[in-house]
């Protein structure tokens, strides 16, 4: 696991969705769990300016330096960059906190020249353009990531976004490189992408394929783990083993998660884990990122039960006394962390959300296995 305390001595403006712990809370509970030992837990390198400018416009970069130098963005920064505005702000540490990520996405990605499983929960910024901030992302790390693992002889890389938001930065920027295949799930109609073009081949729909290595899944609102399941097992796992990668990337993104505040999808963390377990060893090089997740209790007790699974440690039907105190402490100004549930403090593993499995699930498979 590669991580920072940057998660945890700096944080995002005030109000923000990502203005709650997510890593550092992730991290800490892995500690109170005993998961950390000795040599698995790495400090992250900070990306520098030339790192981020293998994918990024040195002038975009630049202007991400100037305005948290300035802590403003000037009205050419908000027009070209989209700095300042839409989701992105201006905050104290709004260069060296998203290059800290892509620092780790970066060192975890050369880590595995060799083979072996990286995990970077503050990674998983699949929105952010070569040179425009985009959907709360400044860079992309995922992107950075998968040169750096071409770079170092992966000849074929498969990316998988199990985010609830469609990975628009990352096929884009391999739309026309048949060395890597991006798969995109997430909740049809919701942005990026427009609620029309779910069944057609807008960007995001199952029938966009981008240069023709890439497939899109927009699944329907109130997807359950049945679903999920159906999903993994009669599209995903075709699609990687057809392609046969040399390096794998999963963003695990907990935004699809049924106690998210700005999705509609309504999987439990069990279905992220299965989905990620089942994928793991179609590689022999796996880079996990974080990614999307708006409710802290949500996506640390997700996260962490990403590490479990990666280093195949059970996960306890209640939490140890330190592991309930740390996610008790949490304060979240949301209507939903008013009067949270008591499992949010007791326990990492959801309970299953299992159901029938719609006809419109059956179809976007059918849709995007063809040829």
């Amino acid at each position: 696991m590669i991580g920072s305390d940057i998660y945890r001595t700096s944080k995002h403006a005030s109000g923000h969705p990502l203005a709650i712990p997510r890593v550092s809370l992730c991290i800490d509970l892995c500690r109170a769990l005993g998961w950390l030992s000795e040599g698995e837990y790495i400090e992250s390198p900070q990306a520098s300016a030339a790192d981020l400018c293998r994918f990024h416009e040195p002038a975009y970069v630049a202007a991400v330096q100037r305005c948290e130098r300035r802590q403003l963005a000037d009205a050419d920064d908000r027009a070209r960059f989209n700095l300042g505005v839409n989701g992105n702000p201006i905050y104290a540490d709004m260069f060296r906190r998203p290059a800290t990520a892509c620092g780790a996405s970066l060192a975890g990605a050369r880590r595995l020249r060799d083979g072996g499983v990286v995990y970077n929960p503050a990674g998983g910024t699949h929105h952010g353009l070569a040179a425009r901030a985009s959907g709360f992302c400044i860079f992309n790390d995922p992107v950075l990531a998968i040169l750096a693992l071409l770079e170092d002889g992966s000849r074929r890389v498969f990316y998988l976004d199990l985010d609830a938001h469609f990975g628009d930065g990352v096929q884009f920027a391999f739309a026309d490189d048949d060395r890597v295949f991006t798969l995109s799930l997430h909740e049809g109609g919701r942005w990026p992408m427009a609620r029309e073009d779910t069944w057609t081949a807008g960007p995001g729909g199952v029938h966009d394929r981008a240069g023709g290595t890439a497939r899109n899944l927009p699944l329907p609102r109130d997807l359950n783990d049945s679903e999920m399941a159906v999903v993994i097992a009669e599209a995903v796992l075709p699609l990687i083993e057809a392609f046969a990668p040399q390096a794998l990337v999963v963003q695990c993104g907990a935004d699809a998660l049924a106690e998210d505040p700005m999705t509609k999808l309504s999987l439990s963390n069990r279905a992220l884990w299965g989905a990620l377990d089942a994928v793991r060893t179609l590689a022999p090089r796996l880079l996990v990122l974080g990614g999307g997740g708006y409710n802290p209790w949500s996506v640390a007790r997700c996260w962490a039960g990403v590490w479990a699974t990666l280093t195949h440690r059970p996960i306890p039907e209640r939490l140890p006394d330190a592991a309930e105190a740390l996610l008790r402490a949490v304060h979240w100004p949301h209507r939903r962390g008013r009067t949270p549930p008591a499992h949010w403090f007791t326990t990492i593993a959801d309970a299953p959300n299992a159901g029938l499995v719609r006809p419109e699930v059956y179809k976007l498979v059918e849709l995007v296995m063809r040829p």
